[in-house]
């Protein structure tokens, strides 16, 4: 058994309960290569609302806490749905926290794959353009290629696994990529 090199930190952008997308990450956790680990974030649903007035020493438990697991992690994965045409407000909301975070997000060089899922036919195709716009300014390294856009993502899972053979190959393609990269230095 081959002891991982690196550790992925993966976050949802779904805050409900049996999201597609949060399959998707513990999908990738099973899928990973053995060089790396990846470890899905309990959710993004305990952190406050972006608001600069909070930006006081202490900042709130669960923004250090966040930051602290991105500033551990060799790169990330994100895993989004899509609402209205753009990423969901609770993964805006914790990007939004990072860029603010003294000393810097953890962000900014950092090795980040990007995945969706949705059950409509485009999947996460616009979600997915504007969070790469979104890492980019915060200045993550965000792989182009390979893209895992699932859409009909309700006919890929059964009851909360990933049983699409395609899906899987995708996945685990990104997965490989992304360990390249940080293997790599980013």
């Amino acid at each position: 058994m081959t002891v991982p090199e690196h550790h992925v930190l993966a976050l949802s952008g779904s805050l409900r309960a049996g999201p597609y997308n949060t399959a998707l990450l513990r999908a990738a956790r099973d899928l990973a290569p053995g060089s790396i680990s990846v470890h899905v974030h309990p959710g993004l649903g305990d952190l406050p609302l972006y608001n600069e007035d909070l930006e006081q020493n202490p900042l709130p438990e669960a923004v250090l806490e966040l930051h602290r697991q991105i500033l551990r992690a060799d790169g990330l994965l994100i895993a989004t749905p899509e609402h209205n045409s753009a990423i969901p407000a609770a993964l805006k909301n914790a990007i939004d926290w990072m860029s603010r975070m003294p000393g810097g997000s953890g962000m900014s060089g950092k090795p980040v794959a990007v995945a969706g899922a949705s059950p409509g036919a485009l999947g996460t195709v616009r979600a997915q353009l504007g969070l790469r716009q979104i890492l980019t300014s915060v200045g993550a390294e965000v792989l182009a290629k390979p893209e895992v856009m699932v859409f009909r993502a309700h006919e890929r899972f059964d009851d909360g696994v990933l049983t699409d053979g395609f899906t899987r190959t995708l996945l685990t393609d990104l997965l490989s990529e992304l360990a390249a990269r940080i293997k790599r230095g980013g």
